[in-house]
């Protein structure tokens, strides 16, 4: 289990510091209903982000066992598969990064975030982790690890939650501590905002670039 943790740990640290649900979730707590909108958006980021790494555990798991020294070109050209998105995706992150005194583009659909009721709230925070291409790309990622590792169903289970709850920390950690320490948050969330607004797309294509070409070598091991 401990070699699956290790595999996992850097895709649920992309996902950790993905800013979109970060910003999100600051905008939430500066907004008039901040209580029932953060906490809905933090339910359904970590459901999102449960049920789709579970869904593709099982899908792994389905992939024909072979003894340990055979190959598994299966399992290996999914992983590779998996590792040239990364890649992808990497290379438009940073080709996408803001230039110096240039101010990033955010999606539209957060000047609505002010009039978000708990039920939008929880179905947007679903939406993020479990459709968005990024996100479900890691998860994915991570759910083909653990599903073709051969675990026992207690071990998953560690591994999921282990995953869950350091992936979704980017979202639960400021919704407690806004619910803890309302006053105490509002400075630092700003100044974590902006500085995700204007970096986070270096930081995470070099994090896909790394994770990306360690999947390659890992799809290329199995055959």
């Amino acid at each position: 289990m401990g070699a699956v943790l290790g595999d996992v740990l850097p895709l649920a640290v992309a996902v950790l510091i993905s800013p979109i649900p970060i910003i999100a979730t600051i905008l939430m707590l500066l907004a008039p209903q901040a209580r029932a909108a953060s906490v809905g958006f933090m339910v359904g980021w970590l459901a999102g982000i449960v049920i789709t790494l579970v869904v593709f555990v099982a899908l792994a798991a389905v992939i024909p066992e072979q003894d340990d020294d055979a190959s598994q070109p299966v399992a290996g050209l999914v992983k590779l598969l998996l590792g040239a998105l990364m890649l992808l995706i990497a290379l438009r992150q940073w080709r996408g990064r803001p230039h110096e005194g240039e101010e990033p583009a955010l999606p539209g659909w957060m000047a609505a975030i002010d009039k978000m009721t708990l039920a939008k709230a929880l179905a947007l925070g679903f939406a993020l982790s479990a459709l968005n291409p990024k996100n479900l790309l890691m998860t994915a990622s991570a759910g083909v690890l653990v599903g073709t590792a051969d675990l026992p169903a207690g071990e998953i289970a560690v591994v999921v939650a282990v995953f869950t709850l350091i992936a979704g920390a980017s979202v639960a950690v400021p919704v407690v501590g806004y619910l803890l320490a309302r006053d105490a948050m509002s400075g630092p969330l700003q100044s974590l905002r902006v500085w995700l607004v204007h970096n986070n797309a270096t930081v995470m294509a070099v994090l896909l670039l790394v994770i990306g070409v360690t999947m390659i070598g890992k799809g290329i091991g199995s055959f």
